[in-house]
């Protein structure tokens, strides 16, 4: 008979008694960039030392609130 550790034996309910966080929902969008702006990409997060997902969902909420403002979006 093969010797078990106890981290071999565990109770399957008791693994989810750990998991009161909330879990967050991500939806990933694919962009593509031109090269000039893979070189901007990169300038600004050195500059902020911001990931790149950060800047672009800045940017993003930038142009929603800019559209917002001039009426184009309900």
């Amino acid at each position: 008979m093969p010797h078990r550790t106890k981290s071999a034996i565990r109770d399957p309910r008791k693994e989810h008694k750990d998991t009161k966080k909330e879990k967050t929902v991500k939806n990933v969008v694919s962009l593509t960039l031109t090269d000039k702006e893979q070189r901007a990409m990169e300038r600004i997060t050195k500059a902020t030392s911001k990931k790149s997902a950060e800047v672009i969902r800045e940017a993003f909420g930038f142009w929603i609130s800019r559209r917002q403002r001039l009426c184009l979006d309900t």
